[in-house]
């Protein structure tokens, strides 16, 4: 059936006139192409990238866990990487607006924008604290240093206290003694004054008021870099996504420098090839493959609605995938030759300063840092690095709730005032937020980080296949990309959306089931109450599907059921391209002879005069193969 096409059919211009170039006055577009490309790689790579994947590395068997891990990237990575990118490409909608295709499963929509909420507001929190930490840097002396200090316990044994005239004469063996007993001057730092941290987590205590002001700082940070949403953050992202990259590399250069470096780096490399029989190495590598590359969020939707229609984005899902992964894999030689180093200088061995999570980013890599001459230099760095890492997914996650706000209500008031609602998103996030600086807001940070964004991601990403591959159907989601590139999705891609990649997304989640430990956080077990709460926000963004598909059957027409679940499955009206002028085939608008000889000749007069000049200049996909404008009208 011929459906009228798009949601702004002239996108602002004369039906006649030409020079519309594959824009959307309307929404906006990203400046050029490489401010989406270096937005999205900056979007995928995170905090995780630093402070999991190393350690994952190290635990399942080294070098060995390459394999199973890219194996995971070809098959499950890349493939769900460029559905998502196609689908918000080709509807220029957010995660909202893109279910035209299936009204039935908007639901997942929502269920993406209460995960991105959820992972928006304790994301600026890391962030905040990674403010905290970048600014006490700057001083002669990092206050993790020694165990002089107010906050110190008798069981503190710094590294460098002693005698410091001569480094090598520490008494190691005494060191090597209590090193079980031994809690080092950055964990006591961390724990007992930037936390101040409270026994359980239902006693909140007080805010800590420096992280408050900090958590303010991040959040204002993030609001100026999207207050004209992708046209100023578009911007931003040419030196948040690219000058980590610069910091992983002054760091990778000191760290192999140092004595010890290569047996940490040989520890995190060499391979225990029996483990790769182990299942449990390939749920952690398929899991981290998954959550690292933010499939299911609603970001790279949304990303990529800002695309233009003809962008080759089947070539940004294979590169910026690829840059992911590979930027994780140069992070763990990063960590691995300073944790050397330090190990090296202890005398112990690498396990017991290798850590994970927040535990490695403000307790195990400072305190490394402190051993370094001009320490409090490599801490700015290693935090500067930390805080641009969080910004460039920060901004997509909230970038991804104003347009689905602004999209889903659609008329010109709003749009106008897009400002106004970031302001308020970003607002709300931070009020949010306070919760987390309390002295209980690190067990709270890490519930969310367990339970909001983990198996609800997979079972997201899951309908989401199963919606677009069998419900909408493939054979018509192929000719849509086809339409959009100039060439159907590769063999291989058809194959991995059908079957593969929703068989190891199922994977993924009976593993994550299996493997199911209640969380914790070093010695303290959180109470059955918390853990509760943790189901009830993994629940939140799951229970939107049910009760969305519910209502919207409720509300199709139809005498029966059956009826109705099809008029509720099938794509509505407005699904298809965004603008008038890539409408063709199924998606070319029924208009009265009249009327399109008004909209589709006149175009096509000047350029018949000039049939060399369209010939020379045909409509280029940025794929390589040209469009020339008669065809495609």
């Amino acid at each position: 059936v011929d459906a009228p096409c798009g949601i702004s059919p002239q996108n602002g211009a004369v039906p006649g006139e030409r020079g519309k170039q594959d824009k959307s006055v309307k929404r906006g577009n990203w400046g050029n192409q490489i401010e989406f490309v270096l937005t999205s790689v900056g979007y995928a790579v995170g905090l995780g990238n630093v402070w999991r994947f190393p350690y994952l590395c190290y635990r399942n068997g080294g070098g060995a866990f390459m394999f199973p891990y890219f194996i995971m990237l070809v098959f499950c990575g890349i493939p769900l990487f460029f559905m998502e990118l196609s689908f918000g490409q080709f509807a220029s909608q957010g995660c909202l607006g893109v279910w035209r295709v299936s009204p039935m499963f908007k639901g997942v929509g929502y269920g993406m924008m209460v995960v991105s909420t959820y992972i928006g507001i304790y994301y600026n929190v890391v962030i905040c604290i990674a403010f905290y930490y970048f600014f006490v840097s700057m001083t002669r002396v990092l206050p993790w240093t020694y165990c002089s200090n107010a906050w110190n316990t008798p069981d503190c044994a710094g590294v460098l206290d002693g005698n410091l005239s001569s480094r090598a004469a520490l008494n190691l063996t005494h060191l090597l003694n209590t090193t079980q007993k031994r809690t080092s001057p950055s964990e006591e730092y961390w724990r007992r004054y930037v936390l101040d941290l409270s026994d359980d987590i239902g006693n909140l205590g007080e805010v800590r008021l420096p992280l408050l002001g900090c958590l303010g700082v991040s959040w204002v940070v993030v609001f100026l870099c999207l207050i004209k949403g992708v046209k100023s953050s578009g911007k931003v992202v040419y030196f948040t996504a690219t000058f980590p990259y610069v910091v992983l590399t002054i760091l990778f250069v000191r760290g192999i420098t140092l004595e010890g470096a290569l047996t940490g780096i040989m520890y995190y490399l060499t391979p225990q090839w029996d483990k790769i029989l182990d299942a449990k190495v390939w749920g952690d590598a398929a899991s981290q493959i998954f959550y690292s590359l933010g499939c299911a969020w609603g970001g790279l939707i949304t990303m990529a609605s800002y695309n233009k229609f003809h962008n080759n984005c089947y070539r940004d899902s294979i590169i910026i995938s690829i840059t992911n992964c590979a930027t994780s894999v140069y992070a763990g030689f990063v960590i691995f030759s300073i944790l050397g180093f330090m190990a090296n200088h202890l005398g112990v061995d690498i396990s017991k300063v290798a850590d994970h999570g927040p535990g490695l980013a403000f307790v195990a890599y400072p305190e490394a840092l402190t051993l370094l001459p001009i320490s409090p230099l490599w801490s700015i760095l290693f935090f500067f690095m930390l805080i641009l890492l969080g910004l460039g997914t920060q901004f997509c996650l909230l970038e991804t709730l104003v347009t689905a706000i602004v999209d889903e209500v659609g008329n010109e008031w709003i749009i106008r005032r897009k400002t106004f609602v970031t302001l308020g998103v970003a607002v709300v996030g931070f009020l949010l937020g306070v919760p987390l600086t309390t002295q209980a807001g690190i067990y709270w940070l890490l519930l969310m980080d367990n339970y909001a964004a983990s198996f609800s991601l997979v079972v997201i990403s899951c309908i989401m296949c199963v919606a677009i591959m069998y419900i909408y159907g493939h054979r018509n989601y192929f000719k849509d990309i086809e339409m959009m590139l100039g060439f159907p999705p590769p063999l291989f891609f058809q194959i991995c959306w059908r079957f593969i990649s929703p068989a190891i997304i199922f994977f993924i989640l009976v593993f994550t089931v299996i493997q199911y430990q209640p969380i914790s956080y070093n010695d303290y077990v959180y109470p059955t109450w918390a853990i509760s709460i943790g189901f009830l926000m993994a629940l939140s963004s799951v229970i939107c599907i049910p009760i969305y598909a519910i209502y919207k059957v409720c509300r199709s027409e139809g005498d029966t059921l059956l009826e109705r679940l099809k008029n509720a499955t099938k794509a509505s009206k407005d699904w298809g391209p965004a603008l008038a002028e890539h409408c063709s085939g199924r998606y070319a608008p029924a208009f009265s002879p009249s009327t399109e000889s008004h909209l589709e000749v006149q175009p096509l007069q000047p350029e018949k005069g000039q049939s060399e000049a369209a010939a020379a200049s045909p409509v280029q996909g940025s794929n390589g193969s040209a469009h020339s404008q008669d065809s495609r009208l």
